[in-house]
């Protein structure tokens, strides 16, 4: 069997796109920042599409303006809510699974690890209102900035794990690419890791592959990694090198996912159940990723959050979507306790919702957000949502309708990278452009939550 290069991409089924390139970029061969982490910290983000509504996912009972009045089917009691522990807030009554990862004695008298911090009130300066635009900001970490399309994660991956060396460094687990991981090194889009190969006998496709030579550029591969990772031809083309690296990233991940999915059928561990449906297949498929390749960042989507009708009070449509997440993280929990001292699992969303129902029993696109961050390290609890935190008026206090951000999400993802990662102070603006402008036009927004103690260094 013969295969140009040319032919590689479009036979193989997946673009450049899949693979998060943007080949018109006339930065596509950027110089990578030098690592600065530890080689074994993983992170798993959830996007949570649509716009969630914060208001009903971590309860202020707290406020006397949460009440039925201002939610006349929605509003959630207090002894229905989920206890935190902090006569404040509680959580939305279907996330019962959560509290396996919050419960802890000195958080709500539970006995638990307590490596879960519910963080409310999290959001950006000039929020809009645009699932589209918000989404992309939330993703590239660039609020107001539409034409930026560079992900945030994209940029941590590339600053401190070296996807040109480990092809699998990063990953979407999606049907589409996610902004969050585009840029112009290849980060691969895979829909279902055992369909992510090419069509044929296992073994003619394993023969197709090949083998990287010994040497690099040597002349002794086999296959498409050998064609790819040997000797170069066309010196004098602008894109040799990305198209190189493209088919070598290619054939490379597709041959470290077939490898994983070769050892069989994938048992979670510890009696771990991930939720039924798409959201539940990806959780597990993520799962053996983390446990069978050098994969260390993973995104997965779930929709259905833009609730304008019939959002539902405990059952209902979000409460369907929130026992699902609920029950992801918990089966995450079980499932890599192995893994899970070096492990994070975070959630974002674009936006919260009003916090006045609508006529249509349901929330309208609002502010601040919920976020939940998981993980051995994680110092657990509420954040943003107590008695200091929450002042008289806060539920109502952007534009009279919705409640506004205390913390920028930028500064929780800055503690991530910086203290789980450990990037460097110094390499944050490049993970994260605009960080010090904005930090100084909002410092308040700033504040470092404390979720996660400092790096420890290896």
């Amino acid at each position: 069997m013969i295969l140009r290069r040319r032919d590689f991409l479009k036979a193989s089924g997946m673009a450049a796109f899949g693979f998060g390139l943007n080949l018109l970029r006339p930065d596509a061969c950027m110089s990578r920042v030098l690592a600065d982490a530890p080689s074994d910290t993983k992170l798993v983000f959830i996007f949570q599409r649509g716009g969630n509504d914060a208001v009903n996912t971590v309860i202020p009972y707290g406020d006397p303006e949460y009440n039925a009045v201002n939610r006349p089917t929605l509003y959630i009691p207090r002894a229905s809510a989920l206890d935190l522990g902090n006569e404040f807030a509680g959580l939305h009554p279907r996330m019962a699974p959560m509290m396996d990862l919050y419960n802890h004695l000195d958080l709500n008298g539970q006995a638990g690890p307590g490596n879960l911090a519910v963080i409310q009130r999290v959001g950006y300066a000039g929020q809009s209102q645009s699932h589209f635009d918000s989404q992309q900001y939330w993703e590239t970490g660039r609020p107001g900035d539409k034409a930026f399309e560079e992900g945030m994660f994209y940029r941590q991956v590339v600053a401190t794990m070296d996807p040109a060396q480990n092809r699998l460094a990063a990953a979407a687990i999606s049907g589409s690419q996610m902004t969050a991981l585009k840029g112009p090194l290849p980060i691969p889009t895979i829909s279902n890791p055992e369909t992510f190969t090419f069509s044929g006998d296992p073994a003619q496709v394993a023969k197709l592959i090949g083998r990287l030579p010994s040497t690099a550029e040597g002349a002794d591969g086999t296959g498409l990694l050998g064609a790819y990772g040997g000797p170069r031809d066309f010196p004098g083309k602008r894109h040799r090198d990305l198209v190189y690296g493209t088919g070598l990233a290619l054939a490379d991940a597709i041959n470290i996912v077939q490898e994983a999915v070769a050892q069989g059928p994938y048992e979670p561990a510890n009696g771990a159940i991930y939720p039924e449906g798409s959201f539940g297949t990806r959780l597990a498929q993520i799962a053996m990723l983390l446990k069978r390749t050098p994969a260390r960042v993973l995104g997965l989507n779930i929709g259905g959050w833009d609730t304008h009708t019939n959002q539902g009070q405990i059952n209902g449509r979000q409460g369907d979507l929130l026992a699902r997440v609920a029950q992801g993280f918990q089966a995450l929990y079980y499932d890599l306790q192995e893994q899970w001292g070096k492990l994070l699992i975070v959630t974002m969303s674009e936006f919260g919702r009003t916090s006045r129902e609508n006529g249509s029993q349901g929330t309208d696109h609002g502010h601040a957000c919920a976020m939940f961050v998981a993980g051995g390290r994680v110092r657990g609890g509420v954040y943003n949502c107590d008695a200091e935190a929450w002042l008289p008026g806060d539920l109502f206090s952007a534009r009279d309708r919705y409640l506004d951000r205390r913390t920028d999400f930028r500064a929780v993802f800055a503690e991530i990278f910086t203290r789980h990662f450990g990037t460097s102070d110094a390499r944050l603006e490049a993970v994260i452009p605009g960080y010090t402008q904005a930090l100084l036009e909002n410092p308040a927004d700033f504040v470092s939550l404390d979720f996660l103690p400092p790096a420890t260094t290896t």
